[in-house]
């Protein structure tokens, strides 16, 4: 029996999993509509994507106009990412759903480790999400996605909501999935795991039998997000409900900042073609400073 302290609910094994599956569902009403669409899912192997993957197949299983793929990046990290793309392989041969790879290694020329020693005084994250946004946009376009899934969850959204209001950027606020707005080059996310609770992806993994990655990154604890996500967590024991209110008020006020803050004017990269709003992505110049430390190529030019 499932205790749900937020709405007060003891749920049974099959309600508890109705009760996650009728909420996605919901959500999935208001980020769509999805008529002759391609979801690609950024698969990872854990478990937040995993369900997202299960549920979307589930959801749109009987309708022949909507498609799902699976987009898996690998940073090449050795005992997390080598652990988790078997895993992965195993939930798309599961639900019959085709997987695409995309790694560091064939973009950059470098897996994350090996950039990571290269410049070990570096915040990895930082190098991480940059070059796996652009791996995610890059091979959904490739295959035609018209729609680019995450498996972010409540505690994910209501962390980044919370993070930009403390820093007191307004205009990434204004930016935040799932994306309404279709801008040329970028596929709009949509993020069906926005209602639940990390716990209940856990607790709905465990009970539909999923084989996911339960580890953590390595290089995780360097991130700023967990001081964020110990906050959240005390609030939300002490209030319960705190992270959905965070996001309701959230939802109240992305309208409003819709309008305040147009679409960016986007370019062409004049390296990589993907979309920026300087002459260059942030990818392709993170890419330059890595080349920039390789040790053979100093030695070469000096």
């Amino acid at each position: 029996m499932e205790h749900v302290r937020y709405s007060g609910q003891h749920l049974c094994s099959t309600h508890f999993q109705e009760f996650v599956e009728y909420r996605v569902k919901r959500d999935l009403r208001k980020q769509g509509p999805f008529k002759d669409a391609k979801i690609a899912v950024a698969l990872s192997g854990g478990k937040d994507s995993c369900v997202t993957l299960k549920l979307l197949k589930e959801t749109f299983r009987d309708n022949p106009r909507v498609t799902i793929e699976a987009i898996l990046v690998d940073e090449g990290i050795e005992g997390y990412r080598d652990q988790t793309i078997p895993l992965a392989r195993d939930v798309c041969e599961r639900f019959g759903v085709p997987l695409h790879i995309s790694s560091y290694k064939d973009a950059v020329g470098l897996t994350m480790d090996e950039l990571v020693k290269r410049n070990p005084l570096s915040l990895p994250c930082t190098y991480c999400g940059v070059l796996r946004r652009r791996a995610l946009n890059t091979t959904a376009k490739r295959i035609g996605a018209t729609h680019l899934a995450t498996g972010h969850n409540l505690d994910d959204t209501a962390q980044t909501i919370l993070m930009n209001q403390v820093r007191g950027d307004v205009e990434r606020l204004a930016r935040l999935g799932p994306h309404k707005r279709v801008q040329p080059g970028l596929v709009p996310r949509i993020l069906p795991l926005r209602s639940i609770p990390e716990r209940e992806v856990a607790l709905y993994a465990f009970l539909t039998g999923l084989p996911v990655h339960h580890g953590d990154c390595p290089h995780s604890s360097e991130a700023t997000r967990g001081k964020y996500r110990e906050l959240l967590l005390k609030l939300e024991a002490d209030e319960p409900g705190t992270r959905h209110a965070l996001v309701a008020g959230y939802d109240r006020m992305a309208e409003v900042l819709a309008g305040a803050f147009k679409s960016a004017e986007l370019a062409a990269c004049a390296t990589c073609g993907e979309p920026t709003q300087h002459g260059r992505c942030k990818a392709c110049l993170l890419i330059d400073e890595i080349v920039a430390k390789d040790p053979a190529r100093s030695a070469t030019e000096s």
